[in-house]
């Protein structure tokens, strides 16, 4: 199946010096989990409410101070929207990550995949046994 298919078309970016308060709210009021992070009208991160909470909160960052860019994962994963959802689900296997940001042909954010898209499509059980894989550091 195509990701183009199953991926969640309609999404925005959110600006890196947008506070985690402000992306936060967001979350809620979407009823997300991330936000991809653009700039410029390009991709440069997710920030997701784990690393609001790990990043930001538990370090101590003022929530109205703090911004995406300082909390946010980079080297963000990704696929293509004429992906097969099996390519999507190796992605996120390998990098245990739940959701992913889908770019067209020109690189723009075209819409996100999420695990639950790719279990509805009936292929998320590689992507969900790569997920809940021990990292080498969870192991010890």
């Amino acid at each position: 199946m195509n990701i183009r298919e199953i991926m969640t078309p309609t999404v925005d970016l959110v600006d890196p010096n947008t506070t985690i308060r402000d992306a936060a709210q967001r979350m809620r009021d979407d009823d997300v989990g991330a936000l991809p992070v653009g700039e410029n009208d390009r991709l440069v991160g997710m920030v997701t409410d784990r690393d609001i909470t790990v990043r930001g909160v538990a370090d101590d960052k003022a929530p109205g101070n703090c911004t995406v860019r300082e909390v946010m994962s980079e080297g963000v994963y990704y696929c293509f929207e004429d992906d097969d959802s099996e390519r999507a689900a190796e992605v996120m296997a390998e990098h245990k990550v739940r959701r992913l940001p889908v770019l067209n042909g020109d690189k723009r954010l075209a819409g996100v995949v999420a695990l639950a898209d790719l279990a509805r499509a009936g292929v998320a059980t590689h992507a969900i046994e790569g997920i809940s894989e021990p990292t080498r550091e969870a192991r010890h």
